[in-house]
């Protein structure tokens, strides 16, 4: 579908989208032209079909007859091309669209990258196609190759275009062959094509009707001429296809011989201008008018046709059309949309016609609709402005901060004049919220200026909202900025005095506060100002803010180690969007799937990580949300530990290049992806390489003129201490790596983080083992155990890894917990143990007597309770020790347990 109606995630009927990739059928009496079709033919062994030559000559029918008798083994994918496709980026999303049927899902990712690119800002095509082609390599079946048939490339061509399918003809992977139609010849460097004859040309001498074919088409269409009527006739077409269809339109309603003569030896020019005036104007008054008033419609329906004539006849009309084969072209299998014939309608545009009420018309029917992108269109093009800022008005500043889907309304901003975004106080502050919420914050500042030209505005109430809406959204700029200082004063005082129903402003204002607390080791404020902020949200009753809500909850939440609790956080809020639209894409939606796998990272689970994480991922980019740098970083980080440097590494190198391409200002994103870096080089053992890196961040973010933490990583300071001590440890520097570790430790335990208390905590657990200090490791492991309650399993993988035995024996020493028990599931099973024999008394003997107790009652299928009513002790010790059977034996659950323990003799 074209890009309207996808980046504005309206869902046009069936009816609106089929005819963008439907090939039109046969003209009626169509004289074939097999000698061209066997050419074209022997062209599919190289990658270039070119057909140019003037209107009229059947270019397009040339490739339609060639489609209908394409070799069995052959695909082919139609694309009817039109003004709008001059823009490269409207024309790939077409493209993109019409893979899909023939390879499902081809291009998601960049298609999706596609949408959100803004015209005013590069975009690198070339780059965007290689990943594309590459894409394309491994989907291509060359026992199956496609045609794609670019048709009227004329009406798009322009000096991009031409460059972005000249890079991608150049790299035509096998299975994928081009078809080209045109009325003037494409700039592309052809040279090399023809020298290794992967070119077919076909001119305008080409495509000529030869007389005997002209002779046919005359008598398909029934006309009767003299000899010398018709030898003139064929002189003066010069084989023009179009020429001969419109001659013989005219001479059919002719009523005397002697105007056919006249037409058949009219002067210069005759078939092209006077026959066609001939055709429109032989049609009943009422069909006349009609097609002047439809002519500036790209695409028309009956509807559409009617709001536009303000009448009820248009569906009679275009049966009357197609009956008489006035030059409608069909869109859609169902008959619904049509345009016209381009030479026609060239013709019926060239005479002045009252357009403005006509677009205005159009408009309105648009927006009725629901198709506000067409809608705003065709207020443009009829002068209008004031009635395009209107139409875009419609978007409440609430509906776009709880979507923050903000790609639509920057797509809008692409196609209205600059001049309109200052043209009143609620266009100003809704395209800076977009602005600010795109991250483009030097932008939306310059734009957040222009209110000052509507102050002091016309009363004390209408001033005062105004003055409170500026300091929300310079509030949130500022935090956009690093700027905490006034970021705190603005927010502040924007709540102070915002009015109740600006009630999404408001919630920005909390949740920009909520993270600065964070930043500030506050967390029980950050905690408090999440509340205010779900209570707002559920009073207001809307889904998207209760969501948002609960996304800067599970943050906190996280930040403070309850992880557990954080992801029922994040499931809440995606059930809050359960009712909503499953085809839209939602911004929030995308961040709380990505922060659900950054959670279930933090559980160690990385398979489930990585499903959600590329879910959010997806939506994200969909939605232009920066929230996607949380996922690429968490990727890499998990792909990291996994030894998949390589992968890590690319994950990073994408973010970096969205970033790029959305124009981000590097603060937002540039350390967060250089921490990340830094972890992986350490372990790739690229110490010297992390360290210089890390110095650089510590200079930045730490010391008494520190700069603020980035908003999506508000602990990243201590972080940064956290992989000094990492590299100081792999230096050998231990005395430094444990000042370090312990400090941060107590910072982070004093701040409320208790997550980041425990990884210090095990990594410096770790090295006082390997230290010899055990007494000292097993201390401290146990007040990692209690920081990490919450359900972070993450500060344990080290240990997990290269020390499972010593944690495995420190763990089952312990009381039982969801903590140690989850713990004990990750760590590597036991070995079973077959033979020698004497390993078997090992076992047998390593069980205590409590535990063959125990074990006997679990044969006989007593329940955890019976046990503890018959053994007299409690059930908190029946689950531990049947926690330690199972480790002791090897295995997972009880009914392994017994025929375990029968294997060794234990049980009878």
């Amino acid at each position: 579908m074209t890009d309207l109606y996808s980046i504005s995630g309206l869902v046009a009927a069936p009816n609106v989208l089929g005819g963008h990739f439907y090939r039109p059928p046969l003209p009626v009496r169509y004289v074939a032209r097999p000698a061209l079709c066997e050419r074209l033919l022997g062209g599919l062994a190289g990658r270039l079909l070119l057909v140019s030559a003037p209107a009229g000559f059947g270019k397009s029918s040339l490739a339609i007859e060639f489609c209908e008798h394409l070799p069995e083994q052959w695909q082919s994918l139609w694309l009817g091309l039109s003004s709008r496709d001059s823009d490269p980026g409207r024309f790939l999303e077409r493209l993109l669209s019409g893979l899909q049927p023939f390879y499902p899902g081809v291009g998601k990712d960049a298609l999706g990258l596609l949408r959100l690119r803004q015209r005013h800002q590069p975009f690198a095509f070339e780059e965007w196609l290689d990943g594309l082609l590459d894409e394309l390599t491994l989907r291509l079946d060359p026992q199956q190759p496609l045609l794609l048939v670019l048709d009227d490339y004329h009406l798009a061509q322009g000096p991009v275009l031409d460059r972005c399918l000249q890079f991608f003809l150049n790299h035509l992977p096998p299975g994928l062959v081009m078809l080209v139609t045109s009325r003037q010849r494409p700039d592309w460097h052809l040279s090399r094509l023809r020298l290794s004859r992967q070119l077919l040309e076909l001119h305008e001498q080409d495509l000529r009707l030869s007389d005997s074919e002209s002779t046919e088409l005359l008598a398909l269409q029934g006309s009767e001429l003299s000899a010398e009527a018709l030898a003139v006739l064929l002189l003066r077409s010069e084989g023009w296809v179009a020429g001969l269809r419109l001659w013989s339109l005219a001479a059919s309603e002719a009523q005397a011989s002697g105007v056919l003569s006249t037409l058949a030896q009219g002067g210069d020019g005759l078939i092209h201008d006077y026959l066609l005036e001939e055709v429109i104007e032989r049609q009943p008054a009422e069909v006349q008018a009609f097609l002047y008033e439809t002519a500036s419609q790209e695409r028309f329906c009956a509807e559409l046709c009617d709001a536009l004539r303000d009448a009820h006849d248009s569906a009679a009309i275009l049966r009357h059309l197609q009956a008489h084969q006035v030059f409608l072209v069909p869109l859609d299998e169902q008959g619904k949309w049509f345009r016209y014939h381009h030479l026609f309608s060239d013709l019926l545009r060239s005479r002045p016609q009252p357009s403005t009420g006509l677009h205005l018309r159009a408009c309105r029917w648009f927006s009725g609709q629901g198709l506000l992108d067409e809608a705003i269109e065709q207020a443009l093009r009829a002068g209008q402005p004031d009635v395009a800022a209107n139409l875009v008005q419609n978007l409440s500043e609430e509906q776009l901060l709880a979507e923050q889907n903000v790609a639509t309304l920057l797509r809008w901003k692409m196609d209205l004049p600059d001049s309109l975004l200052t043209s009143t106080p609620r266009l100003i502050l809704l395209y800076g919220w977009a602005l600010a919420l795109a991250c483009q914050l030097d932008a939306a500042e310059e734009l957040l200026v222009q209110l000052g030209s509507f102050l002091p505005a016309r009363d004390s109430a209408e001033q005062e909202g105004l003055l409170a809406q500026w300091l929300a959204l310079s509030g949130v700029i500022a935090r956009g900025r690093g700027d905490s200082a006034k970021a705190q004063a603005y927010c502040s005082e924007a709540l102070s005095c915002l009015p109740l129903e600006r009630y999404g402003q408001r919630l920005m204002c909390l949740s920009s506060l909520a993270n600065l607390a964070i930043v500030h080791g506050d967390l029980w404020r950050a905690r408090g100002l999440n509340r205010e902020a779900l209570e707002l949200a559920q009073r207001v009753g809307n889904p998207l803010f209760e969501a948002l809500a609960h996304y800067d909850r599970a943050r906190v939440l996280q930040a403070r180690g309850e992880v557990l609790r954080a992801l029922d956080e994040v499931r809440m809020g995606l059930q809050r969007l359960d009712n909503l639209p499953v085809r839209r894409q939602y911004a929030v939606r995308g961040r709380l799937t990505l922060y659900e796998g950054h959670l279930l990272s933090l559980r160690l689970q990385p398979e489930q990580a990585r499903q959600k994480l590329l879910a959010g991922i997806a939506e994200a980019r969909n939605c232009r949300d920066i929230s996607v740098l949380i996922g690429y970083c968490v990727l890499a980080s998990l792909e990291g530990r996994s030894g998949n440097l390589s992968e890590a590494f690319a994950h990073l190198a994408e973010a970096e290049r969205l970033m790029h391409i959305w124009d981000i200002p590097p603060i937002y994103y540039l350390a967060m992806i250089t921490l990340t870096k830094c972890e992986l080089w350490l372990r790739q053992d690229q110490h010297e390489l992390a360290s210089v890196w890390l110095s650089r961040l510590l200079d930045t973010y730490g010391g008494e003129q520190a700069a603020a933490a980035p908003e999506f990583h508000p602990q990243l300071p201590l972080y940064i201490q956290l992989h000094l001590a990492t590299y100081e440890r792999l230096q050998g520097e231990k005395e430094q790596a444990e000042r370090r570790l312990r400090g941060l430790s107590q910072l982070a335990h004093n701040a409320g983080g208790q997550l980041l208390a425990a990884i210090a905590q095990m990594q410096l657990t770790a090295m006082l083992r390997d230290g010899g200090r055990e007494r000292e490791a097993q201390q401290l492991l146990g007040s990692a155990l209690q920081s990490a309650a919450g359900g972070g399993l993450l500060p344990f993988f080290d240990v997990l890894s290269q020390h499972p035995e010593w944690l495995r024996g420190q763990l089952l020493a312990l009381d039982a917990t969801p903590l140690i028990d989850a713990l004990l599931q990750h760590l590597p099973r036991t070995k079973q143990v077959t033979a020698p024999e004497e390993d078997d008394a090992a076992l047998v003997d390593a069980l205590s007597a409590r535990e063959q107790g125990v074990l006997e009652l679990i044969a006989q299928g007593c329940s955890n309770q019976q046990i503890s009513e018959r053994l007299f002790i409690s059930l908190h010790t029946v689950k531990t020790h049947a926690r330690h059977i199972n480790s002791k034996l090897g295995v997972e659950r009880r009914t392994q347990a017994v025929a375990r323990a029968k294997s060794l003799g234990l049980l009878h």
